[in-house]
């Protein structure tokens, strides 16, 4: 496929707890094109600009469905759902995507109408349902802006989801256990240089049982809180290797891995590639 006909981006910060993206991408799909079957660990969601495609989707039950789907609706894909999606033969469809999650992703998508069951976007106006691919497509093609820039279109995105969708309802306030993560995610803030933190420190500082904070992490995050832990600590390690000229070992020691050797493969195990070669890649 040429370069002109696809788009593809990682984005460099996940710092953002409410929302926050994992890639995100355009491309002109080939006749028969296909991806899967197979399962993401975050949300991620297609919109459909032009062009036709088929969608095989399982829900709560693992059940197979399919669904035929055409210019201007969109499809989403739920973490962990095994799905597969085909560009149709005569008419490919082009279409652009976001991967995202965080604290109120799925409280944003419930209020939107979507969900591991209810996968297909269809919207009721079409200049909120146009705004919308128009964030999507500047969030892709303004890619070298700030992270603050590509969240707050994010945002953007996210809003007239909610406000076109033919399926929206209104968003909530804010649940106990939305509280109890935010407490969790503080006390991981402060405390990730730490090598001694546990899990059992969390939920002792958060007042709750460890196998509930387990369990209310896995419900709002997808992972663990140990994962999200490791997560933390890399993503603030790759942002001192980019931004800094400290030494592999002493980035190690400051996200809480005295251990150089432990350190280089728990950041090869995140982001595929050791500090060292991840610093000569995407050091200002």
């Amino acid at each position: 496929m040429k370069s002109k006909d696809f788009i593809f981006k990682i984005f460099s910060n996940e710092r953002y707890m409410d929302v926050t993206l994992y890639q995100y991408g355009w491309e002109q799909c080939s006749p028969s094109h296909s991806y899967g079957p197979a399962a993401r660990n975050h949300y991620l969601f297609h919109y459909i600009i032009n062009g036709r495609g088929i969608l095989y989707s399982t829900d709560k039950q693992d059940n197979t469905h399919i669904y035929h789907l055409e210019r201007n609706q969109a499809f989403l894909i739920c973490p962990n759902q095994i799905n597969t999606y085909i560009a149709d033969k005569d008419d490919p469809w082009e279409y652009t995507w976001l991967e995202f999650d965080g604290l109120r992703a799925k409280e944003f998508l419930d209020a939107a109408g979507l969900d591991i069951s209810s996968p297909i976007y269809r919207g009721n106006d079409r200049t909120l349902r146009d705004q919308m691919k128009e964030e999507m497509l500047t969030i892709v093609h303004q890619k070298n802006r700030s992270s603050m820039y590509q969240i707050g279109h994010l945002y953007l995105f996210l809003d007239l989801l909610v406000q076109s969708s033919f399926n929206h309802r209104e968003i909530t306030g804010g649940k106990l256990k939305d509280f109890y993560i935010r407490e969790a995610v503080s006390f991981i803030e402060q405390n990730y240089s730490h090598s001694a933190v546990t899990i059992e420190d969390i939920a002792t500082f958060c007042n709750l049982n460890r196998s509930y904070l387990g369990k209310i992490f896995r419900e709002a995050l997808n992972q663990t809180p140990q994962q999200f832990l490791i997560s933390y600590r890399m993503n603030r390690a790759a942002e001192l290797l980019k931004f800094s000229e400290l030494s592999v070992g002493e980035i190690g020691k400051m996200v809480g891995y005295p251990n150089q050797l432990h350190f280089s493969r728990a950041f090869k195990n995140v982001y595929g590639q050791s500090p060292s070669y991840w610093r000569k890649e995407y050091q200002s």
